[in-house]
Parts: C-alpha cells; structure tokens; sequence
C-alpha cells in the first residue's frame, strides 16, 4: 500500500510541473502575442507616416521607434526617449527576430520585461519598433501558483493517503480473511470452507469458487480413503484365505492334499488378479478425469453379446435376442469386458435366467442385459454404480464378487460418451446400455 501511495505522490508531482511548465508557456504566447500586435501596429502608422507623439500603447506597454543608430525617434508616453530599451548588441538579436527579457530597472518597473521588435521604415532608413511588457503580474502569479502548491500538495497527498488506506484496507479485509481461513485449514483448526464476506463483489464470487474447490477435493479426499479403506480390506481377504490353508497344509504335515491346496490358492489368486486389474482400470480411469476417448475400432455389439453369453457357464442361462448387426466404436476388450460385468452381475442374482438384447435407439446403440432375480430397490439403483457397493442380499449371494463391477460399467461406458441406468424388469433388474451408434457401412 505504501508503494501505491508513493506512487500517487509522485504521479501528483509530475502533473504538478508539467501544469507549471504548461501555464508558463501559455502566459509568455500571451506576452509575445499582446506585445507583438502593439509593434505590428505601430509599424504600420511609422510606414503610413502617421506616426503621432508620444507613440499610442495600450496597457503596461513600453513602446519605442529606434533607428539604425539605436537612436530614439519616438516612444510612448511612459518610455524613456533618450535611451533605448535594448543595448546595442541586444538591439541586433532582436531585428534578427530574437525576443528577450530585460531587466524592469531600464524602465522603471519590477522584474523582468519582456521585449520584442518589429522592422518599420525603408530600406534606406531602417527603423526597428520596441514594445516591452512587464512580466511582474505574471511572476507574482507564478510564485502564488507555486505557494499554494507547496502548501496544498502534502495535504492533497495525505489526504488520499488517507483515502486509500481506508479504501485499499477495506477491499483488502476480506482477503486477509480468506488467508487466514486457509491457514487454519491448513493447521486443520478448522473445517474446509473459507469466510464469505458479505459484500456481492469479486472477494464474494473469489471466496465461493476456493469453497466449492475446498469441498471437490474433501469429497475427492474421502473418496480416495474409502477407496483405500475398501481396497485394502478387499485384498486382505483372498490373502487372508491363502495364508490359512497354507498354515493347514504346513500342520496336516504328509496327509496334505497339495493338489487341493493349488487349486484353492489358484482360485484365491484368480480372484486376488481380478481385483488388481478392477482397481487399476478405475484407477487409469480417475486419471483421464472422465474424459471421452476417440477410438476408431468399429465394434458389432451383437455379436460381442453373443460371445460373452457363451463364455458364462455359470449360474443362470443366458440368452441373447436375435437381431441385425449393430455398430459402435471402442476398445473391443473394454466393450467386452462391459458387457461381461453386466452379464456376470446378472447371472449371479438371477433365478431362471437372463436376457441380453441388442437394439437401435436413435443415435445410439441400446444394449440391455435383464435377469428375473429380486430386483433392486429404486433408492438403491444409482448407489451400487459406487465403488465396493453391495447390498446385503448381494452380499449372501455373491461368491467373491468385490462390489467394482457395476463402477468398471460406468467408467467404461462414460470413457466411450454414453449412459448406463437401471430399471425394473418386473420380477428382476434390467441394465440399459446407451453407446454412440456407428454406421454399419464406415
């Protein structure tokens, strides 16, 4: 604030010499102007020779007639008519068009004259016309203008000293809140939301854009600690059950049967991978950020269906409704890998079957995958999208399911620009696929 000020003070400044250096100017063009026009005039009655004595002058002027021998021919009535104005080398800088100040004591006056002068008369006499006109007025006003600035400019400039640090305080209040609101957050004083002031202005719009960020990275924060949380829990189980029959098998001594005991920790660790390669695409997919992806690999989406249904053997029997090739693109393992999820979670909670179906849907390529099992409450539809989610029924009946395949289907079908939602299939869910159609001949 201090430089601010200093630097009013000496913009101030500045502006105060160059209004000086401005009215000097103008003042001295009035001077010339008014003392050259009675020279011009007189020239005029000298060569009409209508020259009256004592010489006519309007004002404080000082007007004299001198001839080539810097001799007095006429002047005016407060002129001297013996001595000229000028000396003689002055005299000759004047006819070479020069105009000079001389001291007021040659005509009795204060300060400074200015003079100027004017050609007259013929070539075989030369005269030169003098017209002085006294400054003095002019330097008293001068040192009047400079009084009152010496006297007005440090009480202006306190003045908006004062000003400023009252204005600059007030606008910068609000700032030093928010710092001290971040630094408290910071010590973790206090919870994560900065002070509001109360004024509409740019601190006002500046303090809810930092809040709503504060509280995208606290959800982001507890998200990511869930996410931990859920993960390390998540892998401690198949390690857990490793860990378990191994120390069976250690005590069971030569009555272990090894060939039991890998094919256990073979299905533990099949499980243990499944979880890594989930927790690692969401991973990549938190990176991107949620951003489309542009692929240009044209996928037909009935005949992946029917691929992945025949890979389920499994649990309820899946079905595919017959229909015409449909396209979209993508990453075939991504798509695959969608569809498998869908299929897997439906096969898992389905009593009788399931249904997979391929169908155009304006500019989109709807896929729907319903079983007949006990359905999801409506509350709870957009919930298990959520990382780990599973509901208690879920949880009877999953058999090592980690709760990540319905957020792997969200991930992937936002990566590729489309909608997932659940509906009732009345007995069962019916999952709705909604990705960008492609042209089947491009």
């Amino acid at each position: 604030m201090a430089i601010g000020v200093a630097g009013l003070a000496a913009g101030l400044a500045v502006g105060g010499l160059v209004m000086v250096a401005a009215l000097g100017l103008a003042l001295q063009r009035s001077i010339d102007a008014e003392a050259l026009g009675s020279a011009t005039d007189v020239a005029r009655l000298v060569d009409s020779g209508q020259l009256p004595d004592p010489v006519p002058v309007a004002g404080s002027q000082y007007v004299q007639v001198v001839d080539a021998q810097s001799r007095v021919r006429a002047a005016s009535i407060n002129a001297d008519r013996l001595t000229p104005l000028l000396h003689p080398d002055e005299l000759a800088r004047v006819r070479a068009g020069a105009r000079l100040y001389v001291p007021g004591s040659r005509v009795g006056s204060r300060g400074l004259v200015r003079v100027v002068g004017v050609r007259a008369g013929s070539d075989t006499e030369p005269l030169t016309v003098l017209a002085g006109k006294p400054t003095s007025d002019v330097a008293e006003s001068f040192a009047t203008l400079r009084v009152v600035l010496l006297v007005a400019f440090p009480v202006l400039v306190l003045a908006l000293a004062l000003v400023a640090w009252r204005v600059i305080g007030a606008t910068l209040r609000p700032v030093e809140g928010l710092r001290r609101g971040a630094e408290e957050i910071t010590g973790g004083a206090r919870p994560g939301r900065l002070p509001v002031p109360e004024s509409r202005d740019e601190i006002f719009r500046l303090a809810e854009t930092l809040n709503g960020m504060l509280a995208r990275l606290d959800a982001a924060r507890a998200r990511q600690r869930a996410f931990v949380a859920d993960a390390a829990h998540e892998l401690r189980s198949p390690l857990t059950n490793m860990r378990t029959e191994l120390e069976v098998a250690r005590r069971l001594g030569d009555r272990t049967d090894w060939t039991e005991v890998a094919d256990d920790l073979l299905i533990d660790m099949d499980r243990l991978a499944r979880l890594v390669d989930d927790l690692l695409l969401l991973a990549r997919a938190d990176d991107a950020g949620g951003r489309a992806v542009r692929v240009s690999t044209p996928v037909e989406l009935a005949a992946l269906a029917g691929e992945v249904a025949q890979r389920c053997t499994g649990g309820a029997p899946v079905t595919v409704r017959p229909g015409p090739p449909l396209w979209t693109a993508g990453d075939p393992d991504d798509l695959r890998r969608l569809l498998a999820n869908l299929v897997d979670n439906a096969t898992r909670h389905a009593r009788s079957r399931v249904e997979v179906a391929v169908t155009p849907d304006g500019p989109y390529q709807l896929v729907t995958v319903a079983d007949d099992g006990p359905g999801i409450p409506a509350a709870d539809r957009e919930r298990v999208f959520d990382r780990f989610t599973r509901l208690d029924d879920g949880r009877a009946r999953d058999a090592g399911g980690a709760g990540l395949g319905l957020a792997i289907v969200r991930e992937l079908v936002r990566r590729y620009g489309g909608t997932v939602r659940l509906t009732d299939a009345q007995p069962g869910v019916r999952a709705e696929v909604r990705l960008p159609a492609v042209p089947a001949d491009s």
